[in-house]
């Protein structure tokens, strides 16, 4: 969470930052000219919305079609990388409280002495390797969009979705500040039916598989359906399954299921294999109720029984594995400035439970590198990015997503060592094994060895730390909030704060300097906060040095007060160093973490000037 009396004494909820810039008074009719026009509340838009609104100078609106927020959602798991996410928002905790939380996968097959029965085969730990310190949830969907919507309503926009409007189609006008000239239609409400036009900088798709801004760029979904198709539902049920509160892989001779406990303590969802669809067959298959999945699904569970006393929400759909053929609508003659996310750009299985996790993933990308872009602190080639990063990202989830298809299948033949696939790979499906490539944000690895637990390109794995000012532990990554700043942590090298330290001369290059980012690049003119959040951690326990032994740097004045930050200057933890933990050189070293907690660059402390190298390769003073 943010500091806050910084500004004055708060007595109402502090979470709730003051409106500013584009929240001020802010229209509840969409205006003719926006900054950012997002269409979609799924996970990716609403992700994407929630970014932006930490961003006042820019006008951004999400709109859907629905009349309403959607009542029961269709995805369920979240993904421990999605929970780190959810942590900058403001909303970890709360969430993982109110979820169900997956702690270990059990997985059953065919009797070999009966294989039209299914037996207990293996079990594994849902991550016994550290791979986060959070663990895998399940909660309705809905209620990240809720989360998503207050942390967007509590920002300084006071941003919100639009709902009963949708797409129609845009037209570009090259030349104009607001090139893109939308074309939107009311859905709902006494003007129903209306068409109106806007004017944008850009435009971001987030409207699911059958996207038409998708279309309207010239995009198409390349790939071949799987023929494959699945039931689901979510149930009220009695049943002697020993595993129904555990999520389990099952497979006999009449095909597999997916059971997924939900929270409440009795709702579960069941994923049923609805065998291979026949050319021209989806009709048949779509015309199939919830009691014909219900049916093959107690076939399958034979010898136990399934007694279901209510569906609580029903579908079936075919597997179609299937990615974008471009991200957005850049060409050689102009940037990209019309995007597609999430459904809109890759369509796979749900049984890897990544379509809302890589979803969001695409939206955090996207969002502050087109907050960066239109307000001017950074260049327009940042947008090229996206598609560079997200796009290898999504063919490798199609590629996870085909093999494991094919291990279910041949789990039905009792042939499938799907439980070795899901141990081996339990990385990548918790959404940790994104890895981008070295651009213009993101450095060479030249350095690499002086932090080899925060490698390059992959999300910043947190660690705990003690802060120095109160003796309070806590995890280093926990301070990275969503709020479009970069963070740049500073770990000591063996003279800590000395006078003549390194860590000592690194501060005052980074404070004085001209060349420093500090100095050259502010978001927000007045305010060294705004762009950049530089943290400051010791190898030495906490009580080897004082608060005020740190540089300057990390004890700042802030808010119209000149009120001392003290949660900049942090400790090692002697039992559980993160030095050790992450590999870092007891000659220090520089981390920089981008505004969506992947590593930037890794630098060495005795070399201020590559940290203003770093950003001047993309930043614009």
């Amino acid at each position: 969470m943010e500091q806050f009396h910084h500004r004055g004494y708060v007595s109402t909820d502090p979470r709730i930052l003051p409106a500013d810039g584009t929240g001020i008074d802010r229209p509840a009719e969409i205006p003719e000219e926006l900054d950012v026009l997002i269409v979609g509340t799924g996970p990716a838009g609403m992700i994407a919305a929630a970014q932006l609104s930490r961003f006042p100078e820019l006008t951004t609106r999400i709109i859907d079609s629905l009349d309403a927020r959607l009542e029961i959602g269709r995805a369920d798991g979240i993904q421990t990388r999605s929970v780190e996410t959810f942590d900058a928002f403001d909303f970890a905790e709360e969430i993982t409280a109110e979820a169900f939380k997956l702690t270990s996968m059990n997985f059953w097959g065919p009797d070999p002495a009966d294989p039209s029965r299914i037996m207990h085969t293996g079990w594994a730990a849902d991550d016994d390797r550290g791979i986060s310190e959070y663990v895998q949830l399940i909660v309705n969907q809905t209620r990240v969009y809720d989360y998503f919507e207050r942390y967007m309503a509590w920002s300084p926009t006071r941003n919100a979705p639009d709902y009963g409007i949708e797409f129609v189609g845009l037209e570009e006008r090259p030349g104009e500040r607001h090139p893109l000239h939308v074309t939107l239609r009311r859905t709902a409400g006494e003007r129903a039916g209306e068409e109106f036009t806007i004017r944008a900088r850009a435009v971001v798709g987030a409207d699911g598989a059958r996207s038409r801004v998708r279309k309207a760029i010239g995009g198409s979904l390349v790939g071949e359906p799987q023929n494959q198709a699945w039931g689901v539902l979510d149930l009220l049920a009695v049943t002697d399954f020993p595993d129904i509160r555990t999520k389990s892989a099952i497979a006999n001779a009449h095909g597999s299921i997916l059971v997924i406990p939900r929270e409440g303590g009795h709702l579960f969802r069941l994923y049923v294999d609805m065998g291979d669809v026949p050319p021209g067959g989806g009709e048949a298959i779509r015309s199939k109720t919830a009691d014909d999945v219900i049916a093959l699904a107690r076939r399958i569970l034979h010898p136990y029984t399934l007694d279901v006393k209510e569906v609580v929400w029903s579908t079936i759909y075919e597997v179609n594995h299937r990615v974008a053929d471009r991200f957005d609508n850049g060409s050689e003659k102009h940037d990209p400035n019309v995007f597609i996310i999430g459904d809109a750009c890759h369509t796979h299985s749900a049984k890897a439970g990544q379509g809302m996790n890589v979803s969001m993933q695409d939206g955090f990308n996207l969002a502050w590198k087109l907050g960066y872009a239109l307000t001017g602190i950074g260049d327009r080639r940042l947008l090229d990015t996206y598609h560079a990063e997200r796009r290898v990202t999504a063919v490798n989830l199609i590629d996870f997503d085909k093999e494991l298809s094919s291990r279910y299948a041949h789990a039905e033949e009792g042939e499938s060592d799907i439980e070795d696939f899901y141990v081996r790979n339990i990385e990548f499906a918790a959404g940790h094994m994104t890895e981008y490539e070295r651009s213009i944000i993101v450095g060479d690895a030249g350095f690499q060895e002086l932090a080899d637990g925060f490698p390059l390109g992959k999300r910043f794995k947190s660690a705990p730390v003690m802060r120095r000012a109160d003796a309070a532990p806590q995890h280093l990554g926990h301070t990275h909030q969503a709020d479009g700043r970069y963070r740049i942590y500073v770990f000591s090298d063996r003279d800590g704060f000395a006078t003549d330290a390194a860590v000592a001369r690194w501060a005052r290059w980074m404070d004085e300097a001209e060349a420093s980012p500090v100095n050259r690049y502010r978001l927000r003119e007045g305010d060294r906060d705004a762009t950049f959040d530089i943290k400051v951690i010791a190898q030495q326990p906490f009580d080897a040095f004082a608060f005020a032994d740190a540089p300057a740097l990390f004890r700042p004045a802030v808010g119209p007060y000149g009120l001392t930050d003290y949660t900049k200057v942090f400790a090692a933890i002697p039992e559980d160093d993160v030095f050790a933990a992450r590999g870092i050189s007891l000659d220090g070293a520089v981390v920089i973490v981008r505004p969506d907690q992947y590593v930037a660059a890794v630098l060495p402390l005795v070399r201020p000037e590559l940290v203003g190298a770093y950003f001047d390769g993309f930043m614009v003073g």
